[in-house]
């Protein structure tokens, strides 16, 4: 048996289903191995950024791990962006490249500072170790085994992300022998919260007033979804969301009070800023999320417990935790059931705190009644919430940085058993089309059409997987919010400097008649302007069974609210205010009225 073959027998064996790659000289027996292998599927993109932003989506649906099959130099470098965005957002994925031959590659010469000797060739493992769990350049066939077990146990196990292996063309077509071949063994246990913190964890819940929980994607990545909302049900206190683990719980449950974060919800801002007591279980808390006046996150809370896989994490020098917990989201949670299992109840206070809580949801909402009167196109706010209101349960969204991400956090409406994606750390333009694809591929049996969530702007990064999704004909609805601009850079240039660059037509950029590209690509397409237009066409759009192009033309000039926006004092002096302090700001009457007194 082939190297090549033998990689791609060991990935089927573990489970995988489709491979996302561009061929390549450099790769033509890895190519060769998996057209072989018949369990696998191979989904051939147009660019290795396409394929890997792919596989993360794929990995998002089935929490499992994704692969990539890459050639040498260009086609590595070319996957960089997608890898970047599974490593910051914690995604099994394995990359298989191709490389030039052993004896002409930098390996052979490891002392000579030579830039490159073979044909095409980059030193493609050292640019990604900084950005993957393991990567290494197999240089011996006798080791594939351990090399493979090693890359896919570390990719699955403690704090999920990236692995890279780096095959020689000699090496790929090597034959060997399986059964002479000896497997990775680790060795370390997963960490876990100790009785003494559970202890704590109990006691101190008892005496807090205002007691909130922070859902992160860690409880996602841990598989921990059913266990989290039972720890949620026992013990009934307010649950506020994270940018990536929004779609951890229905939106219309009374325990979701809001999301937090720079640009999130006042409700969700107002629980977090008032709590004196916060569990936040797998959550790194980033820069978006606890905003650059981070002495303030949490600036009631006697107690802030952070229970987190990497212990980087919880030391960061951004957030002060009281208790640092280091442990997989799901063995905590299951452990904190069985610790309170027939002794806690829950005190009077935290319903009503819960109540107040409530309270803030149903006075704040993110879509105005104004925003319904606004003429020449849609509001994003107003077209988000008609979609996922719409939306079946099981829906699968996946959504792009910039307005279609911000819309989904602050406006969208998450229904039961949901997946509502977006890569939050790289946060890359071109996102949106190949992440639906390899959403699509892992829903291949679903029932519900996959939604992306594109910008006119992201589209362009990534239009050539269009064809690809076109021609597997993948049931991907995209409706894509057309601005004619990039609306975060505008805001961006209005707001500092009130004189604009790059960002739409007048400072230098420009889009296509998006029709003719629905049209060159064989997508149906339909066109959305109007609240009317929205409830008249989604209905039809989503039970096409094949891919529709939906052109959703926006209000000119719109902003993102509420946000954290910094004030200015009557002296001129500006100032980063509190989270729960966001634009338009509220008169500071009714600041005072959102204090929780306890």
């Amino acid at each position: 048996m082939r190297v090549a073959d033998y990689i791609f027998k060991f990935l089927a064996d573990h489970g995988v289903k489709h491979v996302f790659l561009v061929t390549g000289g450099g790769a033509m027996f890895l190519n060769n191995g998996l057209l072989h292998e018949k369990r696998i599927t191979p989904i051939c993109c147009h660019n290795e950024q396409g394929a890997a932003v792919a596989a993360e989506g794929y990995a998002r649906v089935t929490g499992k791990l994704a692969a990539v099959s890459v050639t040498t130099g260009p086609g590595g470098t070319n996957a960089m962006t997608g890898l970047i965005g599974e490593w910051l957002d914690s995604q099994p994925v394995i990359y298989i490249s191709g490389q030039v031959k052993l004896v002409t590659s930098l390996f052979s010469e490891p002392d000579n500072p030579l830039r490159q000797l073979g044909d095409q060739e980059i030193n493609i493992v050292d640019l990604v170790k900084p950005v993957t769990k393991y990567a290494k350049m197999l240089t011996d066939p006798k080791k594939i085994r351990y090399e493979l077990s090693k890359a896919v146990y570390l990719a699955e196990h403690g704090r999920k992300g990236p692995v890279w292996l780096d095959v020689p063309i000699n090496i790929q077509s090597a034959e060997i022998k399986p059964e002479e071949q000896s497997a990775f063994m680790p060795e370390d246990s997963e960490p876990e919260a100790d009785e003494t913190e559970l202890d704590y964890i109990a006691s101190s819940l008892r005496q807090a007033k205002a007691p909130v929980i922070i859902a992160g994607h860690g409880i996602r990545l841990a598989g921990a979804q059913t266990e989290f909302l039972k720890l949620a049900e026992i013990l009934n206190i307010p649950v506020l969301a994270t940018f990536e683990g929004f779609d951890l719980m229905p939106t219309g449950d009374p325990r979701m009070i809001g999301r937090i974060g720079t640009i999130g919800t006042r409700a969700g801002n107002i629980a977090l800023q008032n709590a004196d007591w916060i569990l936040c279980i797998g959550s790194r808390n980033n820069i978006r999320q606890i905003s650059y006046n981070y002495e303030n996150y949490a600036a009631r809370a006697n107690d802030f417990i952070c229970v987190d896989i990497d212990p980087a994490e919880l030391n960061k020098h951004t957030i002060k935790p009281t208790l640092k917990i280091h442990s997989d989201a799901k063995n905590f949670i299951i452990r904190l059931m069985e610790k309170l299992s027939g002794i806690y109840q829950q005190p009077e206070q935290h319903e009503k705190w819960l109540r107040w809580c409530q309270v803030r949801k149903d006075r704040y909402p993110v879509v105005l009644d104004s925003y319904e009167q606004e003429k020449g196109g849609i509001n994003p706010y107003v077209f988000t919430q008609i979609l996922t209101a719409g939306l079946p349960e099981k829906a699968i969204v996946m959504c792009t940085n910039a307005t279609p991400s911000l819309a989904l956090f602050q406006a969208g409406i998450v229904k039961s058993g949901q997946r509502m994606v977006c890569n939050s750390g790289c946060a890359a333009m071109g996102y949106g089309m190949p992440a639906s694809l390899g959403a699509a591929c892992a829903a291949e049996n679903a029932a519900c059409p996959v939604i992306c969530l594109e910008g006119d702007g992201s589209l362009m990064m990534n239009i050539q997987e269009l064809q690809t999704i076109s021609f597997h004909h993948l049931p991907v609805k995209l409706f894509l919010f057309n601005n004619n601009e990039y609306c975060s850079i505008r805001q961006t240039h209005d707001n500092f400097f009130h004189e604009r660059i790059g960002c739409d037509p007048a400072s230098g950029v420009t889009f296509p008649k998006w029709e003719l590209i629905a049209a060159a690509f064989d997508w149906k397409y339909e066109t959305i302007d109007s609240i009317e237009s929205a409830k008249s066409l989604m209905p039809k759009i989503l039970q096409e069974k094949d891919p529709v192009f939906c052109d959703v033309k926006l209000v000119p000039n719109y902003y993102f609210a509420p946000k954290l926006s910094s004030r200015k004092l009557p002296d001129g002096t500006l100032v980063s205010p509190s989270l729960d302090d966001m634009a338009p700001f509220l008169s500071r009457e009714e600041m005072q009225n959102n204090i929780y007194l306890r």
